[in-house]
């Protein structure tokens, strides 16, 4: 499902103009974005939670020119599925 089968969607199923919907998405992914990116993390109560993870120092070998290069630690954002949400998915 893409974007705008989301939006289609919310749009046929609450009867708001589609332009509406996709500005509030629009808009959702931004604050969610600005969030994790000030490292404050998203909780959605039975969806999930949209959080920051850090990777730690990790030696990588580059195989094409047999050398060895270390990845510094750095923060990934990630998603981790309320229970309920898991259960629903599970059936």
């Amino acid at each position: 499902m893409t974007k705008a089968d989301i939006v289609n969607e919310i749009s046929r199923s609450t009867g708001i103009e589609k332009a509406n919907v996709l500005e509030t998405i629009e808009k959702f992914m931004e604050i969610v974005k600005d969030s994790l990116a000030h490292g404050e993390n998203v909780y959605l109560r039975g969806f999930g939670s949209f959080i920051v993870k850090t990777r730690s120092e990790k030696t990588a070998r580059n195989i094409s020119k047999n050398t060895t290069i270390i990845i510094p630690e750095h923060k990934i954002p990630a998603f981790k599925p309320a229970k309920v949400f898991m259960e629903e998915v599970k059936q």
